[in-house]
């Protein structure tokens, strides 16, 4: 029985342990936006798109602590990718990368308090007050 513990043990280590949560792309009720399409998602949070589907302007907002998981899911990037891509992109003046949120609680503030603001949370930390518009998944 040990043995069977430790080889448990061993398979979670090396998979990076259990399985991770989906990642929710929220935006505020008075957005105008019901719904997201991954493509649209990676065009805002990637700097190709400025507007929100329904015109407003978008302000997307990344979460530092679920990052790289994001770009991961969204885009099959690393964070060493994606940062390059911002330097390149501000360096030649063409574009500024989404405002930088520590927490979830700082998202779900920003989120709530402008009907721009478009973020990502794990989904186990949605709250009612925030709309989820596109649900990633690992």
């Amino acid at each position: 029985m040990t043995r069977f513990r430790y080889l448990i043990a061993a398979s979670l280590l090396l998979t990076g342990g259990l399985a991770q949560a989906d990642i929710a792309v929220v935006a505020n009720a008075h957005s105008g936006v019901s719904q997201l399409s991954r493509s649209d998602a990676i065009n805002i949070f990637m700097g190709r798109y400025r507007k929100l589907p329904g015109g407003a302007l978008a302000l997307p907002i990344d979460l530092a602590p679920l990052k790289a998981r994001f770009y991961q899911v969204l885009v099959n990037k690393d964070l060493a990718e994606i940062n390059s891509y911002w330097a390149r992109l501000v360096f030649s003046g063409q574009g500024t990368p989404p405002q930088q949120a520590d927490t979830t609680t700082e998202v779900t503030a920003l989120v709530l308090h402008n009907p721009s603001a478009l973020g990502y949370v794990d989904i186990d930390h949605v709250t009612p007050e925030l709309h989820v518009v596109l649900v990633l998944h690992e």
